[in-house]
């Protein structure tokens, strides 16, 4: 199975607002940068946004280590939240319907399909790839401003 390291980020002006999301995947020598933009979303949902593009631009099941500075994505996976949602009607430990259940819904059908490890890294830090997808991100979401304009 072929390992991708793939970072991703989200940036929103405003929460809601305008929105972008980035990801940025690395196979051996290969490199290939997704990005986009939404005019009304939130910074959640762009964080997820990006994981599910990057996901889905894969062509066969593979190896994806993500790499994501939004807590909320990636513990969801690995403290096993999705799982509770899913065993409870996509309900949260609140009884409440949980937010941005379309995205979730989508992550876990792409989380099943790869093998897929999620790991939390600092934003903001000394990290250059999550800086790089971050500033990916802001230049999504600063041109979605611009077409709309």
């Amino acid at each position: 199975m072929k390992r991708v390291i793939v970072y991703t980020d989200g940036a929103c002006s405003g929460n809601p607002g305008p929105g972008g999301w980035a990801a940025v995947l690395r196979y051996g020598e290969h490199e290939r940068i997704l990005s986009g933009s939404e005019s009304h979303t939130t910074n959640n949902r762009m964080e997820m946004r990006a994981a599910i593009e990057a996901l889905g631009a894969m062509k066969e099941p593979v190896h994806a280590v993500i790499h994501t500075d939004s807590a909320y994505l990636a513990r969801a996976f690995t403290e096993g939240w999705v799982t509770r949602w899913q065993r409870n009607g996509w309900k949260n430990s609140k009884k409440k319907p949980v937010e941005n259940k379309d995205l979730w819904e989508l992550l876990v059908e792409l989380d099943r399909r790869h093998r897929v490890e999620w790991v939390k890294v600092k934003g903001h830090a000394d990290d250059a790839m999550n800086n790089r997808v971050d500033e990916l991100a802001v230049a999504a979401m600063n041109a979605g401003i611009a077409d709309r304009v």
